[in-house]
C-alpha cells in the first residue's frame, strides 16, 4: 500500500460519524469474530465426490473455539487474480464485518504461466492483487492475514524436500512487511514438516489412493496437520489469543472430517 493509499483509507475511516464508529465497535464486541478464508484448493471445502481429498480449511474449526467461526470461501483452481475477477472477493467483502479476519492464501494457480485468466507475476501483478484483499479487509474494519502457499510433496534423489513455488512466497513476505500485515509462513513450515516426515511418511498426508498419486492436495491427516500449523501461527503472530484456540497438542480423529453431498 502506498502512502497515498494509506492516507486515503485513514481519511475515509476518520470521516465516519462517531456514533456510527461506536456502534460498529459495540456490535463487533457482542458477536463472534469470524475468520474468512480466501484461497485455492489446498484450503477449500471438499464434497463427497472428492473424498478423501481434504482442504486444510475443513479442519481449522477443530482448533478454534466456537466463538471464532470459520467462513471458508477458498475454491478449487483459483488464483489471486481469478478469485477477484469472478467476484468472489466482492462476496467476502460484502459479508465481512469489523473485528473479523481475512486469511489469504494463493500462489498454486498464480504460477500457471500458460493460463492468462489465472497467471500473475510474483513481484508485480501477484502483489497488486493481494493488495486488493488487504485493502478491502482493512476498509471494512477487518484484519487481513497473509499466508504463503503450502508446499507440494516433492523430494530430490537424496530425500530432501524441495520448494516448488518459486518467487511467490518471497513476494508475499515482502508485501507483508511493506504493508505491516501478519504473515503465516506456511510454505516454510510445511516444507520443514515434509522434510521431517520424509519421502514415504509424507504419502500418508497427501491424497494418495489406489488410483491417484496426488502430491498437491491433502487427505484428512494432511489437512489436520496443516490446520494445526495455521492455528498455531495465528496464535504465535498474535492474530488470535490463547482463549481463541484449542487442541493444539491434541490428536484429532480423522473421523471428524466429513464431506457433505456435492451441490448441484
Amino acid at each position: 500500500m502506498s502512502l497515498t493509499r494509506r492516507q486515503v483509507t485513514s481519511a475515509a475511516l476518520a470521516a465516519l460519524p462517531l456514533g456510527v464508529a461506536a456502534t460498529g465497535t459495540a456490535q463487533a464486541a457482542q458477536r463472534p469474530r469470524t475468520l474468512y478464508i480466501a484461497g485455492d484448493s489446498t484450503a477449500a471445502q471438499k464434497f463427497a465426490d472428492a473424498a478423501p481429498e481434504t482442504g486444510w480449511g475443513m479442519a481449522l474449526p477443530f482448533f478454534l473455539h466456537k466463538d471464532r467461526p470459520v467462513a471458508n470461501h477458498a475454491v478449487n483452481g483459483r488464483s489471486s487474480k481469478s478469485f477477484v475477477d469472478e467476484g468472489r472477493l466482492d462476496v467476502v467483502l460484502a459479508s465481512i464485518r469489523p473485528g473479523d479476519f481475512l486469511l489469504i492464501q494463493f500462489a498454486h494457480n498464480d504460477e500457471k504461466t500458460t493460463d492468462p485468466a489465472r497467471y500473475t507475476e510474483p513481484w508485480t501483478t501477484y502483489q497488486d492483487h493481494l493488495r486488493l484483499y488487504v485493502d478491502g479487509a482493512r476498509s471494512r474494519g477487518a484484519r487481513p492475514v497473509l499466508a504463503t502457499p503450502v508446499e507440494r510433496r516433492r523430494f530430490d534423489a537424496g530425500g530432501n524436500a524441495l520448494p516448488t513455488h518459486g518467487d511467490y512466497p518471497a513476494a508475499m513476505r515482502a508485501l507483508a512487511a511493506e504493508e505491516d500485515v501478519a504473515l503465516l509462513d506456511l510454505q516454510a513450515l510445511s516444507l520443514e514438516l515434509w522434510q521431517k516426515l520424509g519421502v514415504e511418511e509424507t504419502k500418508k498426508y497427501f491424497n494418495w489412493t489406489g488410483t491417484e498419486q496426488d502430491n498437491t492436495h491433502f487427505n484428512p491427516p494432511g489437512a489436520i496437520a496443516l490446520a494445526r500449523l495455521v492455528a498455531a501461527e495465528l496464535l504465535r503472530r498474535r492474530v488470535l489469543s490463547a482463549r481463541d484456540v484449542r487442541r493444539l497438542d491434541t490428536q484429532i480423529p480423522e473421523s471428524w472430517i466429513t464431506w457433505p453431498p456435492a451441490t448441484a
